[in-house]
């Protein structure tokens, strides 16, 4: 790890409210900006100053409030580039943690949850609502279950670098069953006004399993998912149960729509744009 020391405006600020007398704060500021590589060289300067006396009994202030690690200045000279760098590094940090803690971007390239979400949508997903991950553990803080008919998003079990989107149907300990499309949970049929049953003669996926699947009982900690578009849709009955602990977000709402089968010119959607996704 690289250690500079430098005195900026604010290290000088802070030494003046620790006790330093204003002519030892305008004796530093002939310092202000310069960068040392060792806190030898920079005491050896520090020591050359009027006050030097002052400047030894707060030795340790000084260095400690001069003090820095990976500074840009010691790479960028030039001041106002410096700045730009340091304002592009800063959005990129927060942008990086509302991605991952509050809310994030995806784009949808398949046509599984028709007609809910539409090839070419856009959507921003709530990377809250079941808890927010903690660094470089497997706990989430604030945990929540997740809901049947939720809309999440998770890594692919089969290939962790795919996001996929699908709908929750099936809940941890409950016993689901499909017959003839209708879903069944606990022998009861489940309420499904978003399933979506076109297309079947074009699809051989799976053979009877689009539409008869079970009876199987869900495991704890586990979520059965399918696509709304249940003709095609590669799902929890073709590669199994979700951990539940791999939902990253749920699905809030759309924000812009262009269908990649489309020109630039065309395959826009402005009427779905800020359409909410239940």
């Amino acid at each position: 790890m690289i250690t500079t020391y430098k005195l900026s405006h604010k290290s000088l600020n802070s030494l003046r409210k620790h006790g330093l007398s204003e002519d030892a704060i305008r004796s530093l500021e002939s310092l202000e900006e310069r960068v040392f590589d060792s806190a030898d060289t920079f005491l050896e300067r520090v020591y050359a100053l009027p006050l030097a006396g002052e400047f030894r009994q707060k030795e340790s202030l000084i260095l400690r409030q001069a003090k820095g690690y990976f500074r840009l200045d010691r790479m960028i000279p030039n001041r106002t580039v410096r700045e730009w760098v340091e304002a592009l590094l800063f959005a990129l940090i927060v942008a990086g943690i509302v991605r991952t803690y509050v809310i994030a971007p995806f784009k949808i390239p398949s046509g599984s949850m028709i007609p809910t979400i539409q090839i070419g949508d856009h959507i921003f997903a709530s990377m809250y609502s079941y808890g927010a991950w903690l660094p470089f553990t497997d706990d989430k803080l604030l945990a929540q279950p997740v809901k049947r008919g939720d809309i999440v998003i998770f890594p692919y079990p089969r290939d962790p670098s795919i996001d996929y989107i699908k709908r929750t149907v099936g809940l941890p300990g409950e016993t689901l069953e499909i017959r003839e499309d209708q879903v069944f949970i606990n022998g009861e049929p489940l309420d499904e006004p978003y399933a979506y049953f076109e297309g079947k003669q074009r699809l051989a996926l799976g053979g009877d399993r689009i539409s008869n699947f079970g009876p199987i009982t869900i495991p704890e900690d586990r979520l059965f998912v399918m696509g709304d578009n249940r003709y095609n849709s590669a799902d929890s009955r073709f590669w199994g149960f979700l951990d539940a602990q791999q939902v990253m977000g749920k699905g809030r709402f759309i924000y812009w729509h262009h269908d990649p089968r489309e020109s630039l010119f065309s395959g826009y959607q402005l009427d779905r744009v800020f359409g909410t996704l239940q």
